[in-house]
């Protein structure tokens, strides 16, 4: 056991996979760590598209905490298949006959897996009682050498040292600096569809249990094959940050929002109207924010972030889910090492690293969704993916 934090509690606050990890790694040191989750319980449904992992960052820190093998038992074989078409639908690019399906240890093996099934692996490798449930974080204030924290449902709890892990609209965040994101000029309209095959086959075809992507009049139309049945889309296009409130949509009416695209996507094929008409409702629409690529603080001796909540990015590099748990990897070994002589100086050894490791990241995802929006969208991906 490491001295610094021997008779310390730790409180994490949120459980998505960068928090879970954390709380992992550091378990498997002997650490005492907490989880403060607000969802009701392990049930509550988790939404989202699936995630892909890299090898150097979300497979690192799985193999770091001995959960390879789960993860090989639970991904989702051939879901990283990806096929690019024209707002017409016509298929310009596949590698569905060229993927290799389980290529481990490759630097350009992305393994996706359904992020209900990448919590429950990592939910279930944590002691008991790790996770207190209905826990919505309120505020905390300083309490001796750590803090105090006060929930939603009128309980505290005490921390000796508070690792924020929730999410981009992080309310602990603000305690550690007032640098908030600013908007990357792209909205995505996020759509789901259940028993796809029978409720979209057109789009079920087109995936064929992969991902595509269509682009088209620098807008674009995102989709990917989810666990169960289930199609993940996202519409995508260049609006003002307000677009949502400003748009006068009702996201729960699929005619109006169809009468919408048609309007906005008026050059696109009719192919595309299937995901309006089978659409779970609401739609959400998601402004793409980003923090600035060169933000600072001060470093805490009780008090750090991970994840979207240190460095909330665009979806455009896939790096956001592999940032965070790499985040929790780095976090648990420079807490742990008995490098630093106290905990302040190892945080500010993480910190340092995390920020400019998720600017390079975050710069990347800046120009990739430039690239991906501009009128030259189709032929710079194909050209991409085709390794030209």
């Amino acid at each position: 056991m490491f001295m610094r934090l021997e008779h310390k509690k730790i409180a994490i606050v949120g459980g998505g996979p960068g928090g879970l990890t954390l709380a992992k790694l550091l378990q498997d040191k002997g650490v005492t760590v907490n989880i403060y989750e607000r969802d009701i319980d392990k049930h509550a449904r988790v939404q989202g598209s699936p995630l892909d992992l890299h090898e150097e960052s979300g497979l690192a820190a799985l193999r770091k905490a001995g959960l390879l093998d789960e993860f090989k038992k639970n991904f989702l074989p051939g879901a990283d298949k990806m096929v690019i078409v024209n707002e017409q639908a016509e298929i310009l690019y596949s590698d569905h006959d060229t993927k290799v399906l389980d290529n481990f240890g490759h630097v350009h093996f992305r393994p996706e897996i359904d992020r209900g099934a990448l919590r429950k692996i990592l939910l279930q490798s944590l002691e008991a009682e790790t996770i207190v449930w209905n826990s919505h974080f309120v505020s905390m204030e300083k309490q001796g050498e750590g803090w105090l924290l006060h929930f939603k449902n009128g309980t505290t709890a005490y921390a000796d040292i508070v690792i924020a892990a929730d999410g981009a609209n992080s309310k602990i965040r603000p305690y550690l600096t007032d640098i908030k994101p600013f908007y990357s000029g792209i909205t995505m309209l996020e759509g789901n569809i259940y028993k796809a095959e029978k409720s979209a086959p057109q789009i079920f075809n087109l995936l064929r249990g992969g991902k595509a992507m269509a682009f088209g009049n620098e807008k674009d139309i995102l989709m990917g094959q989810k666990a169960n049945g289930e199609i993940g889309f996202y519409i995508s296009f260049k609006t003002s940050e307000n677009w949502a409130t400003h748009s006068g949509l009702n996201f729960s009416d699929k005619a109006q929002l169809l009468t919408w695209f048609k309007e906005k996507y008026a050059d696109w094929s009719p192919f595309w109207y299937e995901l309006f008409a089978s659409a779970e409702t609401p739609f959400i629409p998601r402004p793409i924010y980003c923090m600035p690529l060169d933000q600072s603080w001060e470093a805490q001796p009780n008090l750090t972030m991970l994840g979207d909540a240190a460095h909330v990015m665009p979806p455009f590099a896939g790096e956001g889910v592999n940032m965070a748990m790499l985040d929790g990897l780095e976090l648990s070994e420079c807490l742990t090492s008995d490098e630093y002589a106290t905990v302040q100086e190892a945080i500010s050894v993480y910190e340092r690293n995390m920020r400019k490791r998720a600017a390079v990241v975050a710069q990347e995802s800046l120009e990739n969704g430039e690239r991906m929006h501009d009128k030259n969208a189709l032929s710079t991906m194909l050209d991409f993916f085709s390794g030209h």
